[in-house]
């Protein structure tokens, strides 16, 4: 087997809230929020990862941090074999022209006292690529390959839909001709209809330039649309990671099954979603539960969740971090928790 294209180790970002003047007077410390605890995963040359969980989960500032985008904690991304955080600033310029990111808001992310020709031809300018009438030759070539037209070139964003808009921040990606693209929630601020066309757009730039893509998303659907394997993180970790169908068709995660079980469905009952699927909110990520850090939400919680990090459990051939995929574990032996519901 060939390595990943992208492999990341026990990947942390945390941010320190407080620590000013008052703080130290006081003598208190600053709170450290865990935004990302320990993520590690690979993707492989040509997939799609789908990296999906609740809002706030810490799925963004996990593909903005392994570009470089954000500075790490602590933690490792090696891509085609370089480790990412310990380029200089020759390397890193060099590893920008074979990683972009797409981002989630598509009015937002583009300067709109820049035209999308602009926009698109601004990467090759700023790494030297090719002469001016060049470059503009590229991003018209890239306006339409993402389907727009050439004749928009001299167009600014406010002139644009929200899809169009997206289809620029797509074209001006690929100006660089990169091989891993982060797509950032790309279709999360678009109508469902235009979700569609520009998630077929993706998948024939796949297909067509051999790209890989980290494909950040909460929206179950779009990720089994799209994804061959998918990482589930919950407060800054990821506690599953499977084969598409797998994820979908036999969830062993009680987090993969609850956001499962909340998605609608047209033929079932009460609109298909069951409100209750996920009840309890979100621990704060400045203090994370002790232990699993889904006990305090999950049906299943015994004790054992309390005390022991099941990620130690979690390998390659069971890539769940749950104690209730190993039999003779001690979690069989411990009592439920009072908010539980049973097995």
């Amino acid at each position: 087997m060939t390595d990943p294209l992208l492999r990341v180790e026990d990947l942390r970002k945390h941010y320190v809230d407080g620590g000013g003047l008052l703080d130290r007077v006081l003598g208190e410390e600053p709170d450290r929020v865990r935004a990302v605890d320990g993520v590690s995963f690979e993707v492989e040359q040509g997939e799609t990862l789908g990296l999906v969980g609740e809002s706030g989960c810490g799925k963004s500032t996990t593909g903005e941090t392994l570009l470089r985008l954000r500075d790490p904690t602590d933690g490792a991304a090696y891509f085609d074999g370089d480790d990412v955080f310990a380029m200089d600033e020759t390397e890193l310029r060099d590893f920008r022209t074979r990683a972009q990111i797409v981002f989630q808001d598509p009015f937002s992310s583009l300067d709109p006292r820049m035209t999308a020709g602009q926009t698109i031809a601004e990467p090759l300018r700023i790494h030297d690529i090719g002469t001016t009438a060049e470059r503009r030759e590229r991003a018209m070539e890239l306006l339409e390959r993402v389907g727009l037209s050439a004749d928009q070139f001299d167009r600014y964003p406010h002139e644009f839909s929200g899809g169009q808009r997206q289809r620029i921040g797509i074209a001006r990606a690929l100006a660089l001709e990169p091989d891993l693209i982060v797509c950032d929630e790309p279709v999360s601020a678009l109508d469902v209809s235009v979700q569609a066309q520009v998630l077929n757009l993706l998948e024939d730039l796949q297909e067509d330039l051999g790209l890989t893509y980290l494909f950040i998303a909460h929206d179950l659907s779009v990720v089994r649309h799209i994804s061959d394997r998918v990482a589930v993180m919950y407060l800054g970790e990821i506690v599953e990671t499977g084969p598409v169908d797998r994820i979908f068709e036999d969830p062993r995660h009680p987090y993969t099954q609850a956001l499962l079980e909340s998605v609608p469905r047209a033929d079932a009952s009460e609109y298909g979603r069951r409100v209750d699927a996920l009840p309890g909110d979100v621990p704060s990520p400045r203090d994370p539960p002790a232990g699993c850090r889904f006990h305090t939400r999950c049906p299943h919680a015994r004790e054992a969740c309390t005390a022991e990090d099941p990620h130690a459990i979690a390998d390659d051939e069971n890539p769940v971090a749950c104690f209730r995929t190993v039999d003779d574990h001690p979690y069989w032996e411990s009592e439920p928790l009072e908010h539980a519901d049973g097995d």
